[in-house]
């Protein structure tokens, strides 16, 4: 039977049990919060992005994670720069290019600020000039930095982003820097 862990990874955390940098108390790793051995990270959730990161001892269940041919669904809640159009998540749902060439369609909806969401440490700058909201993005691909590089796409920038589901495993009842087996 393969074990499965589900994280809920604060910003400034590595995605990995080991930093090969020059050792720095801003470079946190997985080993910080997680002390299971023999489990790995299916896939990768990038340093300034937080949220669901799933955790396995099982070599094939880390693939279909991983692996964008397999298409598991991602859901993010993403904290964008100014109030998109209809016109610019429509874009997002068809899927946008990029330099390194089409995203697939993608489910886009605004969101409210979701609720009992944890705070961020360092805050999300704040422009009294500039309006944000949230939308909530899935997509069944997992290329590096893809939501961020949709969002932008699309003229409106990401601030926070927090994965939110994985297949079908969530963050619900993982507070952050926690974990709990699946």
């Amino acid at each position: 039977m393969s074990r499965v862990i589900l994280f809920n990874k604060p910003w400034g955390v590595l995605s990995q049990f080991t930093d090969d940098g020059p050792p720095r108390p801003d470079r946190r790793t997985l080993a910080a919060f997680i002390d299971q051995p023999g489990v790995y990270p299916a896939g990768r959730l990038d340093r300034d992005s937080e949220g669901l990161l799933v955790l396995t001892d099982d070599g094939r269940l880390q693939a279909r994670i991983a692996n964008p041919k397999a298409k598991t669904e991602k859901t993010y809640w993403a904290q964008i720069e100014g109030l998109p159009m209809d016109e610019a998540l429509e874009a997002l749902g068809r899927g946008v290019t990029l330099k390194d060439g089409p995203t697939r369609p993608a489910r886009v909806r605004r969101i409210d600020a979701p609720a009992g969401l944890w705070p961020r440490d360092p805050p999300v700058r704040v422009r009294k000039s500039v309006p944000d909201c949230w939308i909530e993005l899935t997509i069944s691909e997992g290329r590096n930095r893809q939501v961020r590089r949709m969002t932008a796409a699309v003229g409106h920038p990401t601030l926070r982003l927090i994965r939110y589901r994985v297949a079908d495993w969530t963050l619900d009842g993982i507070e952050t820097g926690t974990w709990r087996a699946a």
